[in-house]
This record gives C-alpha cells, structure tokens and sequence, in this order.
C-alpha cells in the first residue's frame, strides 16, 4: 500500500470517527432537552395535584422520589440563628445567593427550606440581607425537592465564613444535622409565598414578604439551548461530511477530467 493511499485511508477514518462524534454529541444534547422537557412536565403534573401530607413527608432519602415537586404545607418554627446564604447560585442568569432557614418541625425533626435568592453585591461578596425570621409558629407553602446541589469547590472553600450570617458554598445535610442538633428530613422547600404567623388561637396571618426573589427555575425553559447546542454539533457533522466529498471525491473527479481534456 503506497503512502497515498494509506493517507486517503487515514482521512477516510477521522472523517467518520468526527462525524460520528459530533453526530452522537448532537443527539445527547437533544436527550437533555427531552429530559428537561419531562421534567417540566412532571412538575407541572405534579403541582396540579393535591398537597401532600406533611405528616408524610420523607424520613429516608428512597421515600423521595415519589414526593418531589408535590407541593405541600407545613407547620413549625423558624431555626432562624442557623440561617446560612449559599453563594455561586443563579436566578434568571444572574449570580447570588440562595437563603435557606432549616424549619422545625413537631415531631422535633426539621426540613430545610430554600427561602429564595438575592443577588451578589457587585462590590463585596460579604453584603447579604438575612429575612426576618418570626419566632411564633407559621404555616409554610412550597414545594418538595432535593437537597441543595453541591458545587465543586475549585478554591477549597471554608465551610462557613467569619461573619453573621455566614456563607457557605455547599451544605452537607448530615453534618448541618449536627450543626443544628436536630435530624434533617432528606429533603429541602422551595418556598413558593410568604409564610403565614399563627397565634395562640390558630388564627394565621399573612407574613410581610421578604426582599428575596423565588422565580425557581422552569426546567423547560432551558431546553431550546440544548436544540441549539444539537444545531451546532449536527452542522459540525455536516461540513466534515462536505468537506471530504469536496477534497476527497468532487476535486480529484475535476483534476482528473481536466487531465483527460488536455490529453486529447
């Protein structure tokens, strides 16, 4: 095999290994538009339900699944001294911090509650607005999910900072469960409105909201990036594909009719 056809098997070989790279890579962009397309659904699906019992509420992270995105109200008192501000998490694009109040709950037991987002200060990171936190009892509406997600701490970042309250990257449930000294449910709430203030007659009213924003984020709503993440995977397929039939098949077919032509 002489050395020009060895390269002609060559380029033959990357052309399909790159098609069928960006091929694969635009189909696994448009499953993960499927899948937060499903998602959205099953929100949706779920949300429309009735609220689920609070009585019921997971214990054991494998009772999870078929409670989350239920929507649900709940009955307890603020741990509002272990208020903590996760920070690097976005909101409608934008960078800040997510606040979150761990709720005890009657049986002793307490479920972190994701109180909404505040944005960053452009100019000290350390500049976060802590909600208040009424001592009495409320009723609280929001809506099952998982934990916090945990970010990846390139910078080793501290657990906790100096100042009150304190910002944290990420939080561990099971040492938060110390922290606080009281057993964490394997879950968390989106807060989806102010909470209600009950007093000692039952009767419950309205909390003042908090300067906190809770536009939690619709899953399908970034799924038309992945169709255009699919779009450039599928033309980067599609221009390797011309660009071997241009210099491997259409120019050598021309150079070698322009060379019988000017044989005869």
């Amino acid at each position: 095999m002489n050395k020009s056809v060895r390269l002609r098997w060559f380029i033959g070989l990357a052309t399909l290994a790159g098609m069928a790279l960006t091929a694969k890579l635009g189909f696994w962009q448009l499953q993960r538009a499927q899948d937060k397309i499903n998602r959205a659904s099953l929100i949706a699906q779920r949300m429309g339900e009735a609220d689920w019992p609070a009585s019921e509420l997971a214990k054991a992270p494998e009772d999870l699944p078929q409670q989350l995105h239920r929507s649900v109200r709940v009955t307890g008192t603020w741990l509002a001294q272990h208020t903590v501000h996760l920070e690097n998490r976005q909101m409608n694009g934008r960078p800040g911090f997510i606040t979150l109040t761990p709720l005890l709950l009657s049986d002793g037991t307490a479920v972190l509650v994701q109180r909404g987002w505040q944005p960053r200060h452009r100019l000290d990171r350390t500049q976060v607005q802590t909600p208040f936190s009424p001592p009495q009892t409320i009723v609280l509406h929001g809506r099952i999910a998982s934990p916090p997600s945990q970010l990846f701490d390139f910078n080793n970042h501290p657990a906790a900072t100096t100042e009150h309250p304190p910002i944290r990257l990420n939080i561990e449930p099971r040492a938060f469960a110390q922290e606080i000294k009281h057993p964490l449910r394997p879950l968390s709430l989106l807060q989806l409105e102010p909470e209600h203030i009950c007093s000692s007659d039952h009767l419950c009213q309205p909390a003042a909201d908090q300067p906190l924003l809770r536009q939690w984020a619709d899953p399908a709503q970034n799924s038309s990036k992945h169709h255009g993440y699919a779009f450039q995977w599928f033309a980067l397929c599609t221009l390797i594909a011309g660009l071997f039939i241009w210099f491997q098949i259409i120019q050598p077919l021309r150079r070698h009719a322009n060379s019988v032509r000017c044989q005869l």
